[in-house]
């Protein structure tokens, strides 16, 4: 299939996807609300002291976003499932690879992305200082994606389960360690006033590993799971 025909079949699928998820805003506004309310009850816990905040902080806020990336796994196929569009989907002439990349990319658009415009007001909230934001959104911008591509292969797992919830979660948390760890020694570092030139490369090299296998190992997923 040439490129003029499957450039279209992605938008349309991405478009859907927004639409659907429009008309259903509680399964994206929930991660976010999620997101908000755990990072905004550690003051509380821990109290106000704005060093220990600021300390703590970096590893707070990335298991949180997280945490909130995998509370909307278990949808990302499962409705398509239930209505029969997911078997449509890869008996579709186009690759299913590139498919999958459009609902993986729907999901960030979903969830990634506004945990990233978030961000900036909860590390204010945290006593993150001002220089080391960009860094935390940076990290965000690089590192939520990941989190969604591999979280779309345990997705795919589990999407014939009933509740492969907690499955999915099993599943892909190991993987994403590496991604926990080097985004938040990027915010402590920058924090610091340290280089964190090294783990923005090593996030960057994460997703263009996560980008070049996780559709195809999802829609390998997929078909093992409709059988």
């Amino acid at each position: 299939m040439n490129e003029p025909e499957l450039f279209p079949a992605f938008c349309k699928l991405l478009r859907r996807d927004l639409l659907l998820a429009a008309r259903a805003r509680s399964e994206w506004l929930n991660p976010l609300f999620f997101f908000v309310i755990v990072v905004s009850l550690f003051p509380l816990g821990v109290g106000p002291e704005a060093n220990r905040l600021s300390m703590m902080a970096p590893g707070i806020i990335w298991v949180a976003a997280l945490l909130a990336t995998m509370l909307s796994l278990d949808g990302l196929f499962r409705s398509d499932y239930l209505d029969g569009a997911l078997e449509q989907l890869l008996l579709s002439p186009h690759p299913a690879s590139v498919l999958v990349l459009a609902k993986v990319l729907a999901h960030w658009l979903l969830t990634g992305l506004p945990l990233i415009l978030m961000s900036p007001l909860l590390g204010v909230l945290m006593h993150l200082p001002s220089s080391s934001l960009p860094t935390l959104m940076a990290t965000l911008a690089l590192g939520t994606p990941v989190l969604s591509l591999i979280g779309a292969i345990g997705a795919a797992l589990t999407v014939g389960l009933r509740r492969g919830g907690v499955l999915v979660s099993l599943l892909v948390l190991p993987l994403y360690i590496p991604v926990l760890i080097f985004a938040a020694n990027a915010v402590a570092s920058a924090a610091m006033g340290l280089g964190v030139e090294a783990q923005l490369s090593l996030l960057g090299a994460l997703l263009g590993f996560s980008l070049a296998l996780a559709p195809l190992a999802t829609a390998a997923a997929l078909r093992i799971g409709m059988e």
